[in-house]
């Protein structure tokens, strides 16, 4: 089930976490997964990357066949389908407002060594304040921290939110590349781990 508010703009979870997108010349593969109108798909496409904008609703993929080649479109349901991009592996993976669980190894599997996983969508508690109110569609606390045990957690909030009101969880986490501990070379100087800036960060 999928949910937008303020169509429009941006997460501002995506925006606050989108610098740790990697770096690839001719932009980082991005997958926006059940992306709806497409508001990520833009915002990341501007950032200059190359978007997968996947979704079921093929009146929505329409509104953004004008930004190709920079934005590949493809409809399939996610819910009743095969996973569509079998063997494809993205930079970076952004999922908002959406919730379907047996798609997680698939989402896991997609995501390149170095590659990032933004995760937003509704939470235990939202049925009190609107929809979605099923359990089936809310994240139950720590869900998502369980969820992504296998990437580095950069960061996660989980709580309530306004305009409008609603209960979320969040991750930006990142499946590294090498080795968690650093290495140490020949002089005994240690190689850094990759650096994943916190945003706002001194």
């Amino acid at each position: 089930m999928t949910i937008e508010h303020n169509t429009q703009a941006p997460s501002d979870w995506v925006r606050r976490w989108g610098h740790l997108v990697p770096d690839r010349p001719g932009g980082a593969r991005v997958l926006d997964l059940a992306c709806g109108s497409g508001r990520h798909s833009r915002w990341l496409m501007r950032q200059g990357h190359q978007v997968t904008a996947v979704d079921r609703d093929a009146q929505a993929l329409a509104g953004l066949a004008e930004l190709a080649p920079w934005v590949r479109t493809l409809r399939a349901d996610l819910e009743n389908g095969p996973w569509p991009l079998a063997g494809r592996e993205f930079e970076a993976v952004v999922v908002t407002n959406y919730l379907w669980r047996p798609l997680w190894p698939d989402i896991l599997a997609s995501l390149a060594p170095g590659g990032l996983l933004i995760h937003e969508t509704f939470a235990h508690g939202n049925a009190s304040v609107g929809r979605p109110s099923r359990p089936d569609f809310l994240l139950q606390p720590g869900e998502l921290l369980r969820a992504c045990a296998e990437l580095r957690v950069v960061a996660y909030e989980d709580g309530f939110l306004t305009h409008p009101e609603r209960y979320v969880q969040r991750i930006a986490a990142v499946r590294e590349s090498g080795a968690a501990e650093p290495a140490v070379t020949t002089g005994d100087k240690a190689v850094a781990p990759p650096r994943h800036a916190l945003h706002g960060a001194g």
